[in-house]
């Protein structure tokens, strides 16, 4: 809290309003009593100056590129720590000692399998439905198969419902790419990490063992990592929204996902693979350089820039080096791939997208690496939701502990008709 107020004046009537100090960061202004004293509200759409809660989860700065879980670095956490490590460090606020880790783990291992009667529902959908229609069916049917953990109010059912969503949401994915197929589902393996079981599950035949590459499964963890929470962005601001009605946890991770669905969130690694495969060879890529630049052509080149980060995204730091240990690992030839380094290399040195602040972001790299790996672009935003069900689970936590919390009401600017008298249909 800060003793210094901010002081706004409405016809001749000044009213002190708190200034609130985070931990780090900008300042905020305290406006909850304003439609009472004014009977006016604040005007923000799309919520860019609007904090809609207070969370000691993580931390951005998009103008230095900084982006901490609980205090730590992205880059520190994805190089050196693990998937795992973090869906604990975010869950319960501090890293785990050893011992803490290794339950952790086994407890998140133990609740990998679902219910055999919810395989049954995969058979309701046609077979080229899109992975993310799977997911949100699925995900939100869960709550009719574990009730004993649909309780908010109380924290071991918040606590058990969390692990679960964790645990089960790569069989689901993975269920969800295999159904699309025509394959078999393959069952969860105990022996296995999370990130190794989940592309087990995704690739693996009875025809023949999967090979399990520790270059495709540090990758893969590394893109989990990095995935696992980005602050109060739309599909957590939904979760939180969902969960501020009292819903159970399934519903409202569900929400979240149907949310993330959306190309401007969750799909954007997957324009801009699409953008590649567009430009098609590097000889193309001056006659889309050009076109980028020409503020009448409609086309705009993905995988650039953020909506968040003004400075590069620290994120596609560690997953450019990742890109390339996956490519030179895998032996991939293809185009696409040679038109990603070259174009990666033009925006690092053209003068326009440095000044425009056009860095590659990580969509643009994992994007490229999940390719290479082997999924269709259909499942990258399935991918994303899996990593990203920690972040929304542990905001959610967050959310139903605060006794502040309310139910989300955003309001409105009315625009529409004043009152006005009901005219029978014969008279009009």
């Amino acid at each position: 809290m800060s003793d210094n107020n901010a002081i706004l004046s409405v016809g001749g009537d000044a009213k002190d309003y708190a200034i609130l100090n985070g931990t780090v960061g900008p300042q905020v202004i305290d406006v909850r009593k304003l439609y009472a004293n004014t009977g006016m509200f604040t005007y923000d759409p799309g919520f860019t100056s609007t904090a809609s809660c207070d969370s000691g989860l993580t931390y951005i700065d998009g103008d230095k590129g900084i982006l901490l879980h609980r205090g730590y670095p992205i880059d520190q956490l994805a190089e050196q720590s693990s998937f795992m490590e973090v869906s604990y460090l975010l869950l319960n606020g501090e890293l785990p000692s050893k011992k803490e880790l290794e339950d952790f783990t086994r407890t998140i291992t133990r609740h990998t399998m679902v219910h055999e009667q919810l395989t049954t529902f995969y058979r309701g959908f046609r077979r080229d439905a899109h992975p993310m229609a799977i997911m949100c069916g699925v995900v939100g049917a869960l709550s009719a198969f574990y009730h004993d953990s649909t309780d908010i109010n109380d924290p071991e059912q918040r606590k058990i419902a969390s692990h679960r969503l964790i645990a089960k949401m790569p069989t689901i994915a993975a269920m969800a790419y295999k159904y699309s197929v025509g394959q078999p589902f393959v069952y969860p393996r105990n022996d296995l990490s999370y990130t190794a079981n989940f592309l087990n599950m995704t690739f693996s035949v009875p025809a023949e063992e999967y090979v399990i590459d520790p270059v495709v499964v540090d990758a893969m963890d590394k893109i989990f990592t990095l995935h696992a929470d980005h602050e109060q962005n739309a599909s957590t601001s939904t979760v939180r929204l969902a969960g501020s009605s009292g819903a159970n946890p399934f519903a409202c991770i569900a929400a979240g996902i149907a949310c993330l669905w959306g190309p401007a969130h969750g799909g954007a690694n997957e324009a801009a693979l699409n953008m590649l495969r567009e430009i098609g060879t590097v000889d193309r890529i001056p006659e889309y350089i050009a076109r980028a630049k020409n503020k009448d052509d409609p086309f705009r080149l993905m995988g650039f820039g953020h909506r968040v980060y003004k400075n590069y995204d620290p994120r596609a730091t560690v997953m450019q080096k990742t890109a390339k240990d996956v490519l030179e690992k895998l032996g991939v030839n293809d185009p696409i791939f040679d038109v990603a380094k070259e174009l990666e290399q033009i925006a690092l040195n053209d003068p326009y997208f440095i000044e425009k602040k056009l860095y590659p972001n990580v969509d643009f790299y994992s994007g490229v690496i999940l390719s290479a790996i082997g999924f269709p672009t259909e499942m990258f935003t399935v991918l994303f939701a899996l990593a990203r069900t920690v972040g929304w689970v542990a905001q959610w936590n967050e959310m139903i502990s605060d006794p502040a919390q309310k139910i989300g009401r955003p309001r409105q600017l009315y625009t529409g008709p004043a009152q006005r008298d009901y005219v029978p249909v014969e008279k009009r």
